[in-house]
């Protein structure tokens, strides 16, 4: 990939020469300032980044949010490891968070930003950010081992105790002639707090014999601000998860080089349930008709039910690519990512806990993944243009089958009770000049044509199989950015770019069978289109960066779950979304003191739905999960060659969960709550191969929501080995 000189001398691994906005931290900044226990901690403090993270290790719900795309719209970025792609585009939603698990902290070299849809180079799933975690490649011999635990206190409703564990890594590389290689193991075993609970409305009382009198339930208020019961926890999650890779690379000649990488990520998680009622002996109560203060509930079995999980996951790629730097550069990439076995068990019956027997169900997604191919030359004739062109083949495939059967805890198979299947694939082809016009002025030109294809879609019940139509769909995508010197440390720079999100299988191929017929499906989804400018002022010296940039966002279309009838909700259109706002960021090394560096940011965002037909209520209403406010700072203090310590804030303002804003009370289970929070990291290097860290997430202990509970103070304890 191309190396681009950006915000103040940084290097960059994007494959781009746009003079836009790109943030960067390199994996030594991580060790030294960061609690970093996995891999997108390594955004904890990037501008306008947030991940929704619920606790160490969180593998199917830790999705990136951006300046303009809430935590809803994990479409809306794409998020790599060396090349290889790991957002998880067969869908759009906290299930499709990227793949994490495939990077270790300790393996990470660097990680680059690009915020926007403004190269060519990527598709209309760049919209919100483009995120690249280059991993180490070694230059001579080298090994590292660390060692970790963390716990965490937490006590939320009538659950309370210590969740944590540990983890471990290790990984050896060398360079030898002509061959590197590198190989990397991991191994994570996290319990987490609760992460979800089981609730009835007052209102929701059933007709009928009365119940068993119970003792225990909560009363608390909904996000709506309507009153409900707590009756118990649920997803109290343990996690074990073993990750390896594998890097090789040749150098043909001095300017050609071979890599091939292989991934392997293996799950094996338990979400335990813990219900709160009690019975007239003292028994916690599972399921049944129930009594609560003289009114009937009934207790499904979906309301207390545990899950098993059993995941593994490979990818791999191969690339041969000319880096001479000359006239022409190119590169051939080829990449996959296949979930080998992916089951979700959960009992259909109640059940007390997780080893109690009975009948059940089991989702399997094994067979689903994704590939892409791609083709990529680099032409530079003269010192004033660089032209970046090429071919982009990208295939996803979603298979989930959903079987019924007599032992949820052991059967992998069973009676079909329903399928969903589907494929998408989006063949591109781009072109970019980077030209530089005068010494103080440079400017990108792009164009990107693609042709998107959603076919082999299918859905299934019991008795009936019925296949969705195909859709082919074409677009164009342009890309333009301007840079102006001003003076030695001043800069301008504008972007201006168009984005076209096509519709994930996920949300294309859903819906329900009734009479023999398709429904509370929307075959013809439009895709999103989004048209993105920014204009940034950037003040650069040897020890600082000073970044403003105003940025504005207009989608039409914009993929949603909302209200089909009273009953159901499915993925439509949004009419059109507007978002304005404003982002400063600074760095700064030898602040007040020698030893001092800090970062800061903020961003404002004024995003408001304009247009909705299909839900009117929701006109005039802010984008759900897009704050108002983000704000982080991190100071960090090397104090000699053998401490440091850092401390950091993190601040999220006011966001609704729903379309209609309907949701304004956010400090509640399924609410969205503000929240200011602070870390605090102390590292000690005891010779020249060990180090020690000791780290706090959340000093203050704040209790806060996304939906979910987010983690209450926890603390790691770090041991590290290089060689």
């Amino acid at each position: 990939m191309a190396s681009v000189i950006i915000n103040g001398g940084r290097p960059s691994s994007l494959p781009v020469q746009i003079p836009t906005t790109i943030e960067t931290v390199r994996g030594g900044e991580l060790e030294q300032r960061v609690n970093a226990t996995d891999a997108e901690d390594a955004l904890k403090y990037l501008p306008s980044l947030n991940v929704r993270k619920r606790f160490i290790g969180d593998y199917d719900h830790a999705v990136l949010s951006s300046r303009a795309s809430g935590s809803g719209n994990s479409a809306r970025s794409l998020v790599y490891a060396d090349g290889i792609l790991l957002s998880n585009l067969l869908g759009n939603g906290a299930a499709f968070a990227p793949r994490w698990g495939m990077v270790s902290p300790e393996e990470i070299d660097r990680v680059d930003v690009l915020y926007g849809p403004f190269s060519a180079a990527y598709p209309g799933n760049a919209a919100g950010a483009v995120v690249d975690f280059q991993t180490r490649m070694p230059r001579t011999l080298e090994a590292h081992l660390k060692l970790s635990g963390f716990t965490q206190h937490y006590a939320q409703y009538a659950s309370a105790g210590q969740a944590g564990g540990g983890q471990g890594s290790a990984s050896i590389g060398q360079r030898r002639g002509a061959w590197s290689w590198w190989a990397d193991v991991a191994r994570l075993d996290s319990h987490g707090q609760p992460l979800a609970f089981a609730t009835r409305l007052l209102s929701a009382t059933s007709n009928g014999a009365a119940g068993v009198p119970v003792t225990g339930a909560l009363a608390d208020t909904n996000p709506a601000g309507k009153p409900w019961l707590i009756l118990g926890a649920t997803s109290r999650t343990h996690t074990v998860q073993d990750h390896a890779k594998l890097k090789l690379a040749y150098d043909v000649t001095p300017v050609l080089r071979a890599s091939y990488t292989l991934g392997w990520w293996d799950n094996q998680a338990a979400r335990a349930a813990d219900s709160y009622l009690r019975d007239a002996a003292g028994v916690p109560v599972y399921g049944g008709a129930v009594d609560i203060g003289g009114l009937r509930y009934e207790l499904k079995p979906s309301d207390f039910a545990p899950t098993l999980s059993t995941l593994t996951h490979v990818m791999q790629g191969l690339s041969l690519k000319r880096h001479a730097k000359d006239v022409w550069d190119w590169e051939i990439a080829a990449t996959g990512y296949r979930y080998a076995r992916d089951l979700v068990r959960t009992p259909s019956v109640v059940v007390p806990d997780l080893s109690t027997g009975g009948a059940g169900r089991v989702t399997d997604m094994g067979g689903s993944g994704w590939h892409t191919l791609a083709l990529k030359g680099i032409w530079g004739p003269d010192s004033a243009h660089v032209v970046e062109l090429g071919y982009q083949d990208e295939a996803a495939h979603l298979r989930t089958a959903i079987r019924a059967n007599a032992d949820w805890i052991h059967a992998d198979g069973g009676a079909m009770m329903s399928r969903f299947d589907g494929n998408t694939r989006l063949q591109s082809l781009y072109l970019q000049d980077g030209w530089r016009v005068a010494p103080d002025v440079k400017a990108t030109l792009g164009a990107r044509a693609e042709r998107w294809r959603a076919y082999g879609g299918a859905i299934a019940n019991a008795a009936l199989a019925l296949p969705f139509g195909a859709r082919v769909e074409t677009s164009w995508s342009p890309k333009a950015a301007l840079a102006l010197a001003l003076a030695e440390a001043f800069s301008l720079k504008a972007s201006l770019g168009r984005a076209v999100r096509n519709p994930t299988a996920a949300e294309l191929f859903q819906g329900a069978i009734v009479d023999q017929a398709i429904v509370n499906s929307d075959p013809n989804l439009r895709a999103e289109k989004s048209w993105t400018g920014e204009l940034t002022a950037e003040r650069s010296t040897p020890d600082s960066v000073l970044r403003a940039t105003g940025f504005y966002e207009r989608t039409r279309d914009a993929l949603y779950t909302q209200p089909l009838t009273a009953l159901v909700n499915t993925v439509q259109n949004v009419g059109r979304i507007r978002t304005a706002g404003m982002e400063l960021a600074w760095q700064g090394d030898h602040v007040l003191a020698q030893a001092l560096s800090v970062e800061a940011s903020a961003t404002y965002a004024h995003s408001i739905i304009v247009d909705n037909p299909a839900f009117p209520a929701s006109v005039g209403k802010r984008q759900p999960r897009v704050p108002a406010w983000r704000a982080s700072v991190l100071a960090s203090y090397a104090a000699g060659a053998r401490w440091s310590a850092s401390l950091g804030l993190r601040y999220n303002g006011t966001q609704y969960g729903t379309l209609d804003n309907s949701d304004p009370h956010g400090a509640t289970y399924t609410g969205m709550s503000p929240y200011l929070v602070a870390d605090a990291r102390l590292r000690y290097r005891l010779d020249r191969r060990w180090s020690a860290a000791l780290g706090v997430d959340n000093l203050g202990n704040a209790h806060y929501w996304a939906y979910h509970p987010y983690p209450q103070r926890g603390a790691v304890a770090e041991l590290r080995f290089d060689l």
